[in-house]
């Protein structure tokens, strides 16, 4: 079975549909040609006059009361006929017995004249049993409507977490409903365009000129309508996009041959609510964060040397981008991905903003920045971390103490990316070992005294316990040789041979330096070489 187009998704039950399910008993007499139209309802009826009781699309049933006597002129059935088409009904059924034998020459004559789609209904399928025939296929199309909705919500809302979040927004909108679609700003200028599934782009701009003044000068939610003798075009309406105080931001125009079906309204609602969130965000959203950050770039002397006022004013805009207070302290948290895959940058900003209750993110080339007055606790970072994240989470500070707390976040960024354990700023003993980390000072060891850990342990061991007392009394031979327990001749002896076997100059300040780094990770190093 080949694929549903997409013009034909999100729609309620066709009688061709309808048709497909009922029995084969069924004789269709006159061909109507509205086997595409939409069926409402099923109604049985045996009144002279069931129009003011019947909505658009039913199919009708009668066993023909309303023909018999003088009912059944030619007159008569022709008006009754008349009726139904004037009543948009989708098709009659007309039942065999008790009144009837067979459906009347006269009733076929009216229906081929008036192009009313006929059915004969026989005896051995009652009315009930088409009318619950209809509701069972109705209740499953009302479900697969739903799932397709649910899909349609969903492409949508991806759409809006894209980089081009308006015109992918557009483009998924007219994958799934038959329309073409123009976004216009504020100033009446096109932002975006949909083709239709036909390859129709809507009509001329200078057409829509007369909408367009009406959607854009309007107040409240509404719907503007016009229509053109193009293609794609004969039905266009507008809604317009507004901000939260009804100023309105733009516009989104539609074009359509045929009428919507309420599913599909449904999905064109979604989108304006969703484009109505995006214009919003950027034209009417919160200007805390916008200020703050231009206020800081152009003006980060203001940090250091400015006033009270204008220092206390940076703290307002701060604590309004962090959803605080003034006093409130705040912390620095830097990311980085492990397995390094892109989200996307619009859909990264809009997730660490969630999660960290900020307006204050940058992406970077690391993975991301946030400002955040969260404590950031360890049910925070384990949700973090299963999204394969990484953080260094830096200490509680001011907001003249922000640079540096970046500066000792980014110090870490390296420890985390190699051990692949996330990092608290303020648990972290600030010495070179403790920034190295256990895995680096393990490599180091493992490079600088390989020529050493190379030894077997009997030879090894010494040496290495030589060297660390030498290094530890700064290269005092008496100081080591009374600490180590030998004679000061023997420590000289032995630190020449560790000098030659390392190729090192020990007197060299960096080099002891290095060496005394190494000597604190040895044991990981050696433990590393005796297991492999």
């Amino acid at each position: 079975m080949s694929p549903e187009p997409a013009t034909a998704r999100l729609s309620f039950v066709t009688l061709e549909q309808f048709l497909d399910q009922l029995p084969p008993e069924l004789k269709m007499l006159h061909d109507g040609g509205s086997g595409a139209s939409l069926l409402r309802w099923v109604e049985p009826s045996e009144l002279e006059d069931p129009t003011p009781y019947l909505p658009e699309g039913e199919f009708l049933l009668t066993a023909g009361l309303p023909f018999l006597g003088k009912g059944g002129s030619a007159a008569k059935v022709d008006a009754y006929v008349q009726r139904l088409v004037d009543a948009k009904v989708a098709a009659l059924g007309f039942g065999i017995k008790p009144y009837f034998d067979a459906v009347p020459d006269v009733l076929l004559e009216a229906c081929r004249t008036h192009n009313l789609t006929l059915f004969e209904v026989p005896e051995s399928v009652p009315f009930a049993a088409i009318g619950l025939e209809f509701s069972q296929l109705l209740e499953s199309d009302n479900a697969r409507v739903f799932r397709q909705l649910a899909d349609t919500n969903r492409q949508l809302m991806r759409a809006v977490l894209s980089p081009r979040p308006e015109h992918e927004l557009l483009a998924a909108l007219v994958q799934r409903v038959p329309v073409w679609a123009v976004l216009v700003g504020a100033d009446g200028r096109v932002r975006a365009r949909g083709n239709s599934a036909g390859g129709s782009t809507g009509v001329e701009p200078s057409l829509l000129a007369p909408i367009l003044e009406r959607l854009l000068s309007g107040s409240g939610p509404r719907v503007e309508m016009d229509g053109f003798d193009q293609p794609g075009s004969a039905l266009v309406f507008g809604h317009p996009l507004r901000s939260t105080k009804d100023a309105n931001l733009g516009a989104l125009i539609l074009g359509s041959d045929v009428p919507l079906t309420p599913a599909q309204n449904n999905v064109v609602q979604s989108a304006v609510g969703l484009l109505e969130l995006l214009v919003r965000q950027r034209t009417s959203g919160s200007l805390a964060p916008s200020q703050l950050a231009t206020a800081m770039l152009l003006h980060p002397e203001t940090l250091v040397s400015g006033g009270t006022k204008q220092l206390n004013g940076l703290k307002d805009l701060l604590a309004q981008s962090l959803s605080s207070t003034r006093s409130g302290q705040m912390r620095v948290v830097q990311g980085v991905k492990l397995d390094g895959s892109d989200d996307g940058p619009v859909r990264e900003v809009l997730q660490w903003r969630r999660l960290f209750d900020t307006k204050l993110v940058e992406v970077t080339d690391y993975g991301f920045a946030a400002i955040t007055r969260l404590r950031v606790d360890d049910s925070l970072l384990a949700d973090i971390e299963k999204l394969g994240w990484r953080l260094v989470i830096g200490e509680p500070t001011e907001l003249t103490g922000l640079a540096a707390a970046y500066q000792r976040a980014s110090s870490l960024r390296s420890r985390v990316l190699s051990t692949g354990q996330s990092a608290r700023v303020d648990e972290v003993t600030w010495s070179v070992t403790g920034l190295l980390g256990r895995d680096a000072g393990t490599m180091l060891a493992e490079r600088l005294l390989a020529p050493l850990l190379a030894l077997e342990s009997e030879r090894r061991d010494p040496l290495l316990s030589v060297l660390r007392g030498w290094l530890a009394e700064n290269g005092s031979w008496d100081a080591s040789a009374k600490l180590l327990g030998l004679h000061r001749n023997s420590v000289r002896r032995q630190i020449g041979v560790i000098g030659e076997l390392l190729d090192m100059d020990l007197n060299a300040a960096q080099v002891r330096a290095e060496l005394w780094i190494a000597l604190q990770y040895v044991e990981d190093a050696a433990a590393g070489l005796d297991t492999t």
